[in-house]
């Protein structure tokens, strides 16, 4: 087969042997190479074999820079300049393909890091943490890194520097200003009443949420905080079916052996 599958693809596809055509195919797919895969796009493009044609656009897209030094791909651009267009748009949907994935997955990453930044803003202002707790609670004592969030520590100097700024948001600071944009997405999220929630400035951002604002900012905003809580939404199933993991893999000690009189 691997001496005669090319013969053998092409009487198949001439006498219509429908089975004989599809294990050709199947085995043309693993010896594909930089050498043979542009002889080979030809042939399944002439044959009708769609799964060899995409297999073969898909070597020929990751390997392009080497099968672009073949004699194969010379002679492909001198005589068939149709078919080296075709690859050359397939080459370039992956590219976008890729770009907009990469993105896609930046983007997502970004909803994530927000998501446990609210949930590590909660922990701070209700719990309390080594340096910045609620007024009616003391830091704790525990001066080690905290364990619960690994972006506490850096949350904790960015709250304690909003409070001491004296250039503050209006003045210009940066730090004050994505400090400030994080306690409104907090409270844009948040669903503890009013009177219990002990994030700063929660109260003063739902008020003012209830003027209503048609701006393209404005939707903007509401998009973000759409993603955040889907993210916030996904990473709370996460880490519920990883602790059901756990618990299942974890030995049955307590269950006491059945005794065999």
């Amino acid at each position: 087969m691997e001496k005669f599958g090319i013969h053998l693809l092409a009487l198949a596809h001439v006498y219509l042997v429908p089975q004989l055509k599809a294990q050709c195919a199947k085995a043309l797919i693993g010896w594909l190479t930089v050498e043979n895969v542009v002889d080979i796009l030809q042939l399944a493009r002439l044959c009708d074999a769609p799964d060899l044609y995409l297999k073969c656009m898909k070597v020929i897209s990751n390997r392009f820079k080497s099968v672009e030094e073949t004699e194969a791909w010379k002679f492909l651009q001198n005589n068939d300049p149709f078919l080296e267009l075709e690859i050359l748009k397939f080459i370039d949907d992956v590219e976008s393909r890729r770009k907009s994935t990469r993105k896609h997955m930046q983007e997502q990453s970004l909803y994530f890091q927000l998501s446990e930044a609210m949930d590590c803003l909660q922990h701070i202002c209700t719990e309390g943490c080594t340096s910045v707790g609620p007024y009616d609670r003391k830091p704790s004592k525990n001066r080690a890194p905290c364990s619960k969030f690994s972006t506490c520590e850096g949350l904790q100097h960015s709250i304690y520097h909003f409070a001491n700024c004296k250039k503050r948001v209006n003045g210009g600071c940066v730090r004050c200003k994505r400090m400030w944009q994080l306690f409104k997405l907090h409270s844009s999220i948040c669903e503890s009443p009013d009177s219990t929630c002990k994030v700063p400035l929660c109260r003063q951002f739902k008020t003012r949420g209830t003027q209503v604002k048609n701006n393209k900012q404005e939707a903007r905003w509401e998009l973000l905080v759409k993603k955040v809580v889907a993210a916030k939404a996904i990473s709370s199933l996460s880490l519920q079916k990883r602790k059901l993991e756990q618990q299942e893999l974890q030995p049955r000690s307590l269950e006491k052996p059945s005794i065999v009189m």
